[in-house]
């Protein structure tokens, strides 16, 4: 299957024109989403998965988050009605993703015979290209400036034709709905740390956070695992494996999704550099002294202290040492 990348243009006002069964479906879709199914990321995901699959029929299905400046994680993604394992990618200037990070507007196989899809990464069966995808966005309203885009839902088909609009504005509808419940629960979620001491601080993921996930998932999967070898009878054993398989599901979708909130402060540190900037932060990680980084840049080392000057000030830091290690942070990634 081709083509991981960002979609766009969930249409906004007006009626959605989609036949009686789709507002059905729709409609109970929206009574769920905006209920409880929000709590937990894998589950409503799988909500909109089997609904999607109400309205249409497909191969492939994916749920894209963008994180940073380059990069597009994938919590979710199914593929043949198997989970995909999470990933994640660093895109550049040609596939979907910047097709839809430029355009704003959903992506359609038919509007270039895939051309734009099969520049981008492989992602499912590698073996098989799709004869027909959608990918819609997920806009966050932001006040003062345009919606900003922060992720996508796709599905493929690798049978030609297989979308029709009535199929298309149904996703497009389904999509702009998991965008608002994605955008309250951030909403929801800052306002929460504004109660916390020290409110209006961002929230910071740490290794202890992680930890303590992954230590929490675990006891749950061992439990169940334990189940398995204590139970009697094919029932019993079927529900744990299969709850196993669920909860090593989730924790995937889970740890993709704490990725959102590392901190992002070294990548957007190194970006409020210039191009002369970035270049000298670089070489601060190989230890180069100010002769070194003269030499290197083709610069006196007279302007090389004003960039450094700079540099500190823009990562309000005060010795090479600290912005070598910001550095190296953002450059391992």
């Amino acid at each position: 299957m081709r083509g991981c990348g960002v979609g766009a243009g969930f249409g906004r006002g007006g009626l959605v024109r989609v036949d009686a069964r789709s507002v059905g479906i729709l409609h109970e879709a929206y009574h769920k989403m905006r209920g409880g199914l929000a709590r937990d990321r894998y589950d409503l995901y799988d909500y909109v998965r089997a609904t999607a699959a109400k309205l249409a029929v497909f191969d492939s299905f994916y749920v894209g988050l963008l994180h940073g400046a380059d990069r597009v994680r994938f919590p979710y993604g199914y593929e043949g009605g198997v989970f995909d394992d999470p990933t994640s990618h660093t895109y550049g200037p040609s596939g979907q993703t910047a097709w839809l990070v430029k355009n704003r507007q959903t992506y359609r196989f038919a509007y270039d015979n895939g051309a734009v899809l099969n520049a981008g990464i492989s992602f499912g069966d590698t073996r098989r290209r799709s004869a027909d995808a959608v990918t819609v966005p997920m806009f966050r309203t932001q006040q003062g400036s345009r919606d900003v885009l922060f992720g996508m839902v796709s599905m493929h088909s690798y049978t030609p034709g297989a979308f029709d609009d009535n199929a298309v504005r149904s996703f497009e509808w389904l999509t702009g709905l998991l965008a608002r419940v994605l955008t309250r629960e951030k909403e929801d979620t800052e306002a929460f740390l504004m109660l916390l001491p020290g409110g209006g601080v961002p929230r910071t993921l740490t290794s202890d956070h992680v930890m303590e996930h992954m230590a929490a998932r675990l006891s749950e999967i061992h439990g169940l695992a334990r189940r398995m070898v204590e139970d009697e009878g094919e029932g019993e054993e079927r529900g744990a494996a299969a709850g196993i398989v669920r909860l090593c599901e989730q924790t995937q979708t889970e740890l993709m999704e704490m990725a959102l909130w590392a901190d992002e402060g070294p990548e957007q540190r190194f970006l409020s550099l210039t191009e002369v900037e970035q270049r000298v932060a670089v070489l601060l990680v190989d230890g180069l002294g100010n002769r070194e980084l003269a030499d290197e840049t083709g610069r006196s080392p007279n302007t090389v202290k004003v960039h450094l000057k700079n540099i500190y000030r823009k990562y309000g830091m005060t010795t090479r040492e600290q912005v070598a290690e910001d550095v190296r942070k953002h450059l391992s990634r």
